[in-house]
C-alpha cells in the first residue's frame, strides 16, 4: 500500500520546499499538510510526503507480509486427496483447501496494514521505492515439513509506482507473485486509495491456482493527527478447482461496529455466490484480531461458530535479510539507510538531505537513459499483454481464473468485474520470470 510519493519534488510546493518548516510543532505541521492534500485536485501520488509522517521502510519491503506465516502458506498442500477418491471426497477437500488459502490471505492483512500503527504509533507514509530497487530475503526451514521459503521484491516502475514480488517454498513447490500499485485521492476527512494488480498462488503438487484481488482502503484520523488504514470494500480469491471466496470489508461507523470488520463467504463457484444463502461457509470477525467460522450463509460469532484465527495470538514470522555491508547498492535496507536512521531520530534536515540525494541520483540516471536512447530493464519480471488474446492465453491461469470469477483483465482497480465501468484500456500485467531468478539466484540471497 502507498499513498503519497515522496520522490516527485517537482509536486506541490507547500509540501515540498525544505524540510525546516517541519520542524514546528505537529500541530502546525499536520494543518498545513492537511490544507495542501485538501486543495490538491488528482492522484496523491504525485504529491511530496513531508518528513515527519515518513517511515523509515521502504514500500518494496511489503512484500514480505504475504508470507510471515510460511505455515499458513504451505498448508493446502497438506490436505491431500486418498487414491482413487470419489467425487464426495474431492469436494470436501477442495472446500477444506480453500477455507486454508482464506486463513492465509487473512492472516496477511494485520502485517501489511496495522504494523505502522503498532510499532509507530499511527500510520506512516512507506518510503517510495526507486526504479529497480529490490528487497530480497529468506524464512529459514522451521522445520522438515515447511522449508525454506524466499522473497523477491523489485520496483518495476516509479511512474505509476508498481512492486512486483514472488515468494517460492521449494520443498512444498508452492509459489506466489504478483504485483500492486494505488491511485490516492483525499474526500473529506479521509485519503481513499484504490489498490491496482493481483496475486497468483499456485500449488504446484496439487495442480491448484489462486487468483487474488486487493481491497479498496481509506486513511482515517488525519483531523486527529493520528492516522489508520481501514479497509473497505470486496476482495476475491477463485481457485482453480471452481471454488470462490467473497470477503467484506467494514470497519467502525459513527455509531457502533469494530474497526477491521470483515465477512468471507466462501461458494461452490462465482454463479452460486449471486445468493449468499448458497455460501458454504461464513468467516467473520476482526481482521486486525478474532475471526469464526460457520457452515452456511449466516454471521459466524464466538457463541454460534468455531475460532478461525486469531491475530494477537499467532505472531508473525520476520524475514531474514543479508547485513547492511552484503547488501547490494540497489537493495532497499542498504540504499534508504542513511534516510532511515534520519527518520528514527526525528531529524528532519537531515532526512530531507538525505533523500534528496538519491532522488536525485534517480532522476540524473534516468535523463541518461533518456539521452542514450536506453530503457531500463527489469531484473526479475516481465510485463504480459493479455489484449489482444491468442492461442497462448488458452491455458494461462489468469484467464482462466478471471473467467471463472468475472473478472476483469484490463488495468482497472483489483476486483473490478467484467462488463463494469474500469473494464476497459490496457492488460497488461507483471509477471515473475523464474529463468532470470535461478541465472542469479545464488549471488543473491
Amino acid at each position: 500500500m502507498s499513498t503519497i510519493d515522496n520522490s516527485d519534488t517537482t509536486s506541490i510546493n507547500s509540501t515540498a520546499s525544505t524540510a525546516s518548516q517541519y520542524t514546528s510543532s505537529n500541530s502546525n505541521s499536520w494543518t498545513s499538510f492537511l490544507k495542501s492534500i485538501a486543495s490538491f485536485n488528482g492522484d496523491l501520488s504525485s504529491l511530496t510526503a513531508p518528513p515527519f509522517i515518513l517511515s523509515p521502510t521502504s514500500l518494496v519491503e511489503y512484500s514480505q507480509y504475504w508470507a510471515e506465516h510460511p505455515d499458513l502458506f504451505i498448508a493446502p498442500n497438506k490436505l491431500s486427496l486418498t487414491e482413487n477418491a470419489q467425487s464426495s471426497e474431492v469436494e470436501a477437500i477442495s472446500l477444506k483447501r480453500m477455507i486454508a488459502v482464506t486463513k492465509w490471505f487473512i492472516s496477511t492483512l494485520k502485517s501489511q496494514y496495522c504494523s505502522r500503527n503498532e510499532s509507530m504509533g499511527s500510520e506512516k507514509k512507506p518510503l517510495n521505492p526507486f526504479l529497480g530497487e529490490v528487497f530480497v530475503g529468506k524464512w529459514e526451514d522451521q522445520n522438515s515439513e515447511i522449508g525454506e521459503t524466499v522473497l523477491l521484491s523489485e520496483q518495476v516502475s516509479h511512474h505509476p509506482p508498481v512492486t512486483a514480488y514472488a515468494i517460492k517454498n521449494s520443498e512444498n513447490n508452492t509459489t506466489l507473485q504478483g504485483y500492486n500499485g494505488v491511485t490516492a485521492t483525499f474526500s473529506a476527512t479521509s485519503i481513499n486509495i484504490k489498490q491496482y494488480g493481483h496475486a497468483l498462488l499456485n500449488y504446484q503438487n496439487l495442480n491448484e491456482t489462486y487468483l487474488i484481488t486487493l481491497p479498496p482502503l481509506h486513511i482515517e484520523g488525519l483531523i486527529t493527527a493520528s492516522p489508520f488504514v481501514e479497509l473497505e470494500g470486496t476482495s476475491y480469491i477463485q481457485g482453480s478447482n471452481g471454488f470462490y471466496t467473497i470477503i467484506d470489508y467494514s470497519g467502525r461507523g459513527w455509531v457502533s461496529g469494530k474497526k477491521n470488520t470483515f465477512k468471507a463467504r466462501i461458494y461452490r463457484d462465482s454463479y452460486a455466490s449471486t445468493h449468499k444463502e448458497n455460501a458454504l461457509v461464513t468467516i467473520s470477525g476482526q481482521w486486525s484480531g478474532k475471526s469464526y467460522i460457520i457452515k452456511g450463509h449466516h454471521t459466524a460469532t464466538s457463541k454460534n461458530g468455531e475460532l478461525f484465527y486469531d491475530a494477537n495470538i499467532i505472531k508473525a514470522n520476520h524475514l531474514i535479510v543479508k547485513p547492511i555491508e552484503q547488501q547490494n547498492d540497489l537493495e532497499s535496507r542498504k540504499a534508504w539507510f542513511k534516510v532511515a536512521e534520519a527518520i528514527k531520530k526525528s531529524d528532519y534536515n537531515l532526512i530531507h538531505q538525505e533523500k534528496s540525494l538519491i532522488e536525485n541520483q534517480q532522476r540524473e540516471l534516468r535523463k541518461e537513459e533518456k539521452q542514450s536512447g536506453i530503457k531500463w530493464e527489469t531484473r526479475w519480471f516481465d510485463k504480459k499483454d493479455y489484449q489482444p488474446a491468442n492461442e497462448e492465453q488458452i491455458h494461462d491461469d489468469f484467464i482462466n481464473l478471471t473467467n471463472l470469477s468475472n473478472l476483469s483483465i484490463h488495468n482497472a482497480p483489483s476486483g473490478s468485474l467484467k462488463k463494469s465501468k474500469y473494464d476497459h484500456g490496457e492488460a497488461n500485467h507483471w509477471r515473475f520470470n523464474k529463468a532470470k531468478w535461478d541465472n542469479e539466484k545464488e549471488i543473491t540471497i
